[in-house]
């Protein structure tokens, strides 16, 4: 990089360079300023400016500078003052070029001048970027989410808490915790640095020589649950702290922070309990509802909709990651008052069990027969055909390709966004990037 091309990104809107370079500079004027009071105007060439000030105090105000114990008290102070607003201002301007050290430059990295303005000037334009709320659970939240802290560190992610089973079904039993799994799997997506300290957070105890105390459970829901007690019982201090172990973009709510489990009603109007139970059952699931029924979202959640540029709901299971979080009160109401727009993200393939059969107009449906009023203004699609080997490998699975049915979701009232949204790889599922760009573009529309 030039020196120019350094400068001149320094200096830009928003890097907040410029104001405490300018209070730097104006408080040594004051600091001349102060000692050429003192000396009543006497040359002096580092106080050249300073003194013509003066000169224009003395012509204005000659009894200011004509009383030795005023000009002398009258200099010192403000000798002061522009000693202390020099300063705040080199403090100021070293936090601002230090941001890098916590958005990407690391100890022992090429922490070059110019690679650290060019740090800092990628955290400052993610901080000015987009309010997103992605509204979901599971793994196709944490997917979306690695996609869009590329364009924006103001994302809030609303996480479902109704997960029974494995290592956060037993924390959740045996601490009274809300499940920490699918949490630490955003916190984890939003990671400024995907690194070691990811990659710990997610290994799980499941060697031959691991006890059954351990056994399953992944480091990142060990920590989640060891903050939870050291904040006294407060769990989403815990996620505050988690999150600044990880310098995440941005912050990861519960839906609520009540204990809740999941009932669904299925087909033949039998009751089944627990979202293991529910995601395990053969039969095809008619309604969900949440135990207790009546609980709130936390108001940060609520707030935090309301004011967000584009709200994002999925993907993932429909009735257990997305639809759990519309029943917690609070969030559907936002969600009708929000002026942003409002983007479901249509699942690729069916569930066995949750969605056979479902085409993309019947997961919108699905949403609808749950909450009071709409909450969703667009449909992102997939049209994109993975290969046939894959679609064979889902089928023997009893999964299939969710049918665009871009006429239906529209005649439903809601504007589809179809396009290629999967990647590239032997599973069928989004790619992150892929999502976050037809986001975004909604954004600039």
């Amino acid at each position: 990089m030039s020196a120019l091309r350094v400068l001149l990104r320094a200096l830009a809107p928003g890097m907040g360079v410029k104001r405490w370079l300018m209070l730097a500079a104006l408080a040594l004027f004051v600091f001349g300023m102060g000692l050429a009071i003192a000396r009543h105007g006497e040359p002096l060439d580092v106080l050249r400016y300073p003194r013509a000030a003066v000169q224009g105090v003395r012509w204005m105000r000659p009894d200011l500078l004509a009383n030795d114990g005023l000009a002398l008290s009258l200099g010192l102070g403000l000798a002061v003052l522009g000693i202390g607003g020099f300063s705040f201002a080199a403090s100021r301007l070293v936090q601002a070029m230090t941001l890098g050290s916590r958005s990407g430059v690391r100890r022992g990295s090429a922490a070059t001048v110019s690679g650290l303005v060019d740090t800092v000037f990628r955290a400052r334009a993610l901080t000015q970027g987009p309010r997103i709320v992605a509204i979901g659970g599971g793994t196709g939240l944490s997917t979306m989410l690695r996609g869009l802290k590329h364009h924006t560190s103001n994302i809030v992610a609303v996480v479902t808490v109704t997960d029974d089973g494995g290592s956060s079904g037993k924390l959740q039993r045996q601490l009274n915790i809300p499940p920490p799994g699918d949490i630490r799997n955003c916190l984890v997506a939003l990671a400024d640095e995907e690194g070691t300290m990811t990659e710990l957070l997610q290994y799980r105890f499941r060697g031959p020589g691991t006890g059954d105390g351990l056994r399953d459970h992944a480091v990142g829901n060990l920590l989640i649950a060891a903050l939870n007690e050291i904040s006294g019982g407060d769990f989403q201090q815990a996620v505050r702290q988690a999150s600044r172990v990880l310098n995440i973009r941005g912050e990861v709510w519960p839906s609520t922070l009540t204990h809740v489990s999941l009932r669904g009603e299925m087909e033949d109007g039998s009751i089944v309990d627990g979202e293991t139970s529910l995601a395990h059952s053969p039969l095809r699931i008619r309604r969900i509802r949440l135990v207790p029924g009546d609980v709130s979202a936390p108001t940060e959640v609520v707030e935090a909709i309301e004011k967000a540029d584009v709200v994002v709901i999925g993907p993932g299971s429909v009735f257990t990651s997305v639809i759990p979080n519309l029943l917690v009160r609070g969030i559907p109401e936002a969600l009708y008052r929000s002026r942003a727009s409002k983007v479901y993200v249509c699942n690729v393939m069916t569930q066995p069990g949750e969605t056979d059969g479902f085409s993309a107009s019947d997961h919108l449906k699905a949403i609808e027969a749950h909450v009071p009023r709409p909450v969703v203004t667009h449909a992102i699609i997939n049209t994109d055909v993975p290969t046939t080997k894959l679609l064979e490998k889902y089928r023997q699975t009893g999964s299939v390709l969710v049918a665009p049915d871009t006429d239906r979701v529209r005649a439903l009232g809601y504007r589809p966004l179809p396009g290629s949204y999967i990647s590239g790889t032997d599973v069928v599922r989004h790619d992150a990037g892929k999502l976050a760009d037809a986001i975004i573009r909604l954004l600039a529309h």
